[in-house]
């Protein structure tokens, strides 16, 4: 019978190519197959560090991750080793990944963790806030009843809160945090 391979959870700079890990290099450059948010990005951190991309990289997004969750796992049980790497940061965090960590457990299939940037850490050390007891909400949802519901669960948060939030709408969300609420310390 053949030994699983393993589910290595890679973290990938956000911003600064140089962020990475030797850790994470490699792993990389070890795993038989890179499953990538999306795979142009990964492409570049590829070749920035002159790692062997062809063939290796799969695509793994929100909208493919149910229908790749399966031929992952088959990978897997067949003995490779697959890293898991989003376009920035921490896989996971806001990201996909949790549908194919959590399948890896049920199938008995080791995951690891390579940790390295996430801004949310990131952004919490340098925000000037309390950082011994936060909120994470990740992204606000679009759909305007459910934002005023995130928000007002927001409002109630007597904790440092944070949020992602794309630079093309960070200044909506300013005026909707205001309006909801209400003029509350903080960090962009």
């Amino acid at each position: 019978m053949e030994e699983n391979g393993v589910l290595y959870v890679v973290a990938t700079p956000i911003g600064n190519l140089e962020d990475i890990t030797f850790r994470a290099l490699k792993v990389l450059e070890a795993v038989d197959l890179i499953a990538a948010e999306d795979t142009r990005e990964a492409q570049k951190l590829l070749f920035h560090f002159q790692l062997k991309a062809k063939g290796r990289l799969v695509s793994y997004y929100r909208d493919n991750e149910d229908r790749r969750v399966k031929m992952l796992l088959d990978r897997m049980k067949s003995g490779d080793d697959v890293a898991l790497v989003s376009s920035r940061g921490t896989p996971g965090i806001s990201d996909p990944a949790y549908l194919l960590v959590r399948a890896a457990f049920q199938e008995g299939i080791k995951v690891v963790p390579i940790p390295g940037p996430c801004a949310v850490s990131a952004g919490l050390s340098v925000s000037g806030l309390p950082t011994d007891r936060f909120t994470f909400f990740g992204f606000l949802p679009r759909k305007t009843s459910k934002r005023k519901r995130v928000l007002e669960e927001l409002k109630e948060s007597k904790m440092t809160s944070i949020i992602y939030e794309s630079p093309h709408r960070v200044t909506k969300t300013l005026a909707d945090l205001l309006n909801v609420v209400g003029n509350r310390e903080m960090t962009v």
